[in-house]
């Protein structure tokens, strides 16, 4: 019995192969998502806490200033205020909008295929050009949009004060007044944005059982709101959590468009100096390589708190049988 325990421990633990073959396989995938994603955020984590500017041979460490600058200047208070005023703007208009024309575009039957295509243009065309196309709308003189409003003075407009006020001192300057500036970009975001939510939306309906339906009415769900409020809205859940996620990420991304505005800064007075176009101007346009990873890796952490915030919330009203 000693000979044989003996010869039994003398061999060796069998090699898992499988496990080893598996790491070995995701080892490129694994080493490019840390090269691609983690070393630039660790990087840009350490530059924040320096002067660092590109061409020079040294830098110096200067520990919190540059987050201090971020919550003592009006400037980044500014930038603050645009970012939520956008975000909080257009994520839910659009994300609205994208259900309601998801609904009724799947309603259609054959025509649907039509209104997809018109609703999803604007995802597809390319927001500089757009961008473009709607300065040239909005023209204080030459515009369509200013244009349209004249030719609509003397009727009905006129019991509202805004479209009263136009007809006797002329429309405002759209994309060079402070009080307005930010609403063209969230008004260009909603556009732009509620046609890719509707598609999003579109995939979700398509996974509804009939069944459900079918068992709501019998139980006494014979109006239209009440099989959307029993069944669909439900059913939703998950496509839901996925478009809002999907939203707030694209609605702190803006930059195209205030780009195309207003090039040398964020809008009149600062109004639309958004989160991403302040990196922008930090980071490239002035060189200051430490205030840039200092707005970015603050941008990141905003980003992912509010993800994981309204994942946290959302996913708990979400059904998945």
């Amino acid at each position: 019995m000693a000979v044989l325990d003996m010869g039994v421990a003398a061999h060796p633990k069998p090699i898992n192969h499988e496990a080893r073959t598996a790491w070995g396989l995701a080892a490129p995938a694994l080493a490019l998502m840390f090269l691609i994603l983690l070393v630039p955020v660790i990087i840009a984590g350490v530059l924040s806490f320096t002067n660092y500017s590109l061409g020079n041979s040294g830098f110096d460490w200067v520990g919190t200033q540059n987050y201090e600058r971020l919550f003592t200047r009006s400037t980044y208070e500014k930038m603050f205020i645009a970012t939520f005023i956008y975000v909080v703007t257009v994520v839910p208009i659009s994300v609205g909008l994208g259900l309601g024309a998801a609904l009724l575009v799947h309603s259609l039957g054959r025509i649907s295929d039509i209104y997809k295509t018109i609703y999803f243009l604007p995802v597809m065309a390319t927001l500089l050009a757009m961008a473009i196309a709607w300065e040239f709308m909005l023209h204080p003189t030459i515009g369509m949009v200013n244009r349209t409003l004249a030719m609509a003075c003397g009727s009905w407009f006129d019991v509202i004060p805004f479209f009263a006020n136009g007809c006797n001192d002329g429309f405002p300057l759209w994309l060079g007044d402070r009080d307005y500036a930010i609403w063209v970009v969230c008004f260009i975001g909603v556009w732009q944005g509620f046609g890719f939510n509707m598609v999003l939306f579109l995939s979700g309906l398509t996974s509804v059982h009939r069944e459900l339906y079918h068992a709501a009415e019998m139980d006494g769900a014979r109006s239209g709101w009440d099989r959307f409020w029993l069944v669909t809205w439900p059913a939703l859940g998950p496509t839901t959590v996925f478009v809002v996620t999907i939203s707030c990420i694209r609605a702190f991304q803006v930059f195209d468009t205030i780009e195309a505005f207003w090039p040398q800064g964020g809008g009149p007075n600062k109004s639309v100096y958004v989160m991403m176009f302040a990196i922008f101007e930090k980071g490239v346009q002035q060189n200051l390589i430490g205030m840039g990873s200092a707005i970015t890796v603050l941008f990141l952490i905003f980003v992912m708190f509010l993800t994981l915030i309204q994942r946290w919330l959302v996913e708990r009203k979400v059904h998945y049988g």
